[in-house]
């Protein structure tokens, strides 16, 4: 028998009895926990943008950002420059007069997916993220915190 056909042979043997196991170490981790609410698409911040300064807590770098509140979606223009996410549903939860609010955001040509929440008072809002990126290979993620105010409405630059 040639000798391609034994080793193809022994492969199937192999792979037949389960001798051979291949695993991929791709431990995940999960994406931004946000808190059970009584979340609903109120479109409660439309109309809003903050500028917003935040800190990648491994790494300390930091980020820059403006994220936008539109017709009951929600946009960070930084998300939006790197792989144009697009804009996303959000939701509200008000409570004791401060309205929280999540996001969920997906690239639709990569891997990435940001969550995001956040507490607006007034024209303060303080936002906690993750962007994970997942592979098949790796998964990495950033951790991120912020605090920013409000703008002025800004329509043009977003689209």
């Amino acid at each position: 028998m040639p000798q391609i056909l034994q080793v193809a042979a022994i492969a199937l043997a192999t792979l037949g009895t389960g001798a051979a196991t291949m695993t991929v170490m791709n431990e995940d981790i999960p994406d931004l926990e946000v808190p059970e609410g009584a979340w609903t698409a109120t479109g409660a911040l439309d109309g809003l943008s903050f500028d917003i300064i935040g800190t990648d807590l491994d790494s300390g770098a930091v980020l820059e950002d403006l994220i936008l509140f539109r017709n009951g979606t929600f946009q960070s223009m930084d998300c939006q420059n790197y792989c144009d996410f697009g804009w996303s549903d959000y939701q509200t939860d008000e409570i004791d007069g401060v309205i929280h609010f999540t996001a969920r955001t997906i690239c639709p040509d990569a891997p990435h997916t940001v969550v995001w929440f956040g507490r607006v008072d007034g024209g303060e809002v303080v936002v906690d993220a993750t962007w994970t990126t997942r592979r098949w290979y790796w998964t990495n993620q950033i951790v991120i915190t912020a605090t920013g105010n409000s703008v002025p409405a800004t329509e043009d630059i977003a689209g």
